[in-house]
């Protein structure tokens, strides 16, 4: 084997296309460049050599800085590694990473300087635009209304954004580096964990991936609203991490109970105007009609028997005005309870569509709250309607019950079930149901029966209504 010379070995390291050499004399005239300098600043060696090497290559605002970093005996540190610019034949500006080392003659005295740089432009300008994306990130982040967190695939905290602080009322250094149950309530906060661990070995999505109304804890021990949706990414070092982007929906929570408010009570007083006025009318009609055909029998007139059908259309119109008022006026719930609303609710559907009907209840089940009684009422009535007039159905049953904590109202009946491509969207019915069920933090599910029909499901906490702060000063 041919050993490598060191001048050949010397050669081809100084003229490596990466590396910049130059050589300059005690006065900082240019004695030698490699091939990679003359290329990056557009000049062949004929043309500089000898050449002021600050006053040709060095900007104007930078010349006396690095004289001095190139003036002979005065290096105490000439090896440690500095950035300059350099000053290229088009007037482009590279950022050079240069060191230095002193060349002495056979006598040790210092004849001039080595200089070894490499160009970190590219580097340099990729730096900062990395950089310039990442305060672009965290800015748009940082000023976002919600609060957006990322957490590890062991559902620790990394990051949070101000709204975050904001929202939950901790501090940044509080939250990060803590696991994400301590931002949601009980049940949610010992089930968290599972969720994740089960989407990681089985795939099956339950919010990652999607987005759905949850219930979030504050620091001061509050629970709001909140709408979450969860996305999920692979960084580059193979890490999975989770990003959950959430809003407050108090303030549209409380809207929202403020028009189911509004709306109950108009249908309470259009119940009231019913009774009051239609049903007392109909009745007072009704008796004289009855009179009337009273009179026209006693006198032996064929057209007593027209007016006592009269009397008996008069007497139905007054019974279904009757069973409208109770409907809209619910007026059972205050007295009764809801038990004995969905049973005069049954028992009417009965009387008036002819349709069997059935009302299961667990014993011992009582809803104290009127609203969330009313709003159940209002499901169950709502469901009922779409059995009448829509399912073709002949039999319906309503149960209510008590299951791990959560009350459950079922409807179901034994109609044609939910066709496939519903006309016209869901309809107005299930999106007033479903939004019922949400004021009330549970939720509602339609779907069909196993053996035909359609089963509505409402599913919501003992305890539906979510605390609120209290108020402030």
């Amino acid at each position: 084997m041919c050993p490598i010379s060191a001048p050949l070995f010397f050669d081809n390291l100084v003229e490596h296309p990466g590396l910049l050499v130059i050589g300059l004399d005690a006065a900082g005239r240019l004695l030698f460049a490699s091939q990679g300098f003359e290329r990056l600043c557009g000049y062949g060696f004929e043309e500089i050599k000898g050449c002021d090497w600050v006053a040709t290559f060095i900007p104007a605002e930078s010349r006396e800085r690095v004289a001095a970093q190139c003036r002979l005996g005065l290096g105490e540190k000439r090896s440690a590694a500095h950035l300059e610019p350099l000053l290229t034949r088009s007037g482009a500006l590279c950022q050079i990473e240069w060191v230095h080392s002193e060349l002495r003659d056979a006598s040790g005295a210092v004849v001039g300087l080595l200089c070894v740089g490499r160009d970190m432009t590219e580097l340099l300008n990729a730096r900062e635009a990395l950089m310039t994306s990442e305060r672009r990130s965290r800015a748009i982040v940082e000023t976002a209304v919600n609060a957006i967190i990322t957490m590890s695939e062991s559902c620790v905290i990394e990051t949070v954004n101000s709204a975050t602080e904001r929202m939950f009322g901790y501090p940044r250094e509080a939250l990060v580096g803590q696991n994400i149950r301590m931002l949601m309530p009980e049940p949610y906060r010992q089930r968290h964990d599972g969720y994740v661990q089960h989407y990681l070995s089985t795939g099956q999505r339950r919010i990652i991936g999607l987005g759905r109304e949850a219930v979030g804890q504050r620091r001061d021990g509050s629970v709001f609203p909140i709408d979450l949706s969860v996305g999920e990414a692979v960084l580059g070092d193979g890490r999975r991490v989770f990003t959950g982007i959430i809003r407050d929906l108090t303030e549209r929570k409380q809207l929202e109970e403020q028009i189911l408010r509004v709306s109950e009570l108009e249908q309470q007083r259009i119940g009231q105007d019913i009774h009051d006025d239609l049903c007392q009318q109909l009745a007072a009609i009704g008796c004289l009609a009855k009179v009337a055909q009273q009179q026209l029998q006693r006198s032996g007139l064929a057209q007593a028997a027209n007016l006592d059908e009269v009397v008996q259309l008069v007497g139905q119109a007054a019974t279904r005005a009757r069973e409208m008022s109770r409907g809209l006026m619910p007026v059972v719930l205050d007295g009764g309870g809801l038990a004995a609303a969905l049973n005069e609710l049954v028992r009417s559907t009965e009387r008036i569509f002819r349709i069997r009907g059935h009302l299961a209840l667990q014993p011992g089940v009582e809803i104290h709250d009127n609203n969330t009684a009313v709003q159940l009422y209002r499901i169950a009535q709502e469901a009922v309607a779409n059995a009448v007039k829509h399912s073709k159905a002949d039999r319906l049953e309503v149960a209510l019950g008590r299951q791990d904590g959560h009350w459950q109202l079922s409807i179901a009946d034994n109609g044609v079930g939910i066709p496939q491509q519903p006309q016209g969207g869901g309809g107005m019915g299930l999106l007033t149901m479903s939004h019922r069920a949400r004021m009330l933090g549970g939720v509602l599910t339609v779907e069909p029966q196993a053996g035909g029909g359609t089963l509505v499901r409402c599913v919501l906490p003992q305890s539906p209504h979510p605390q609120r702060p209290a108020a402030k000063g």
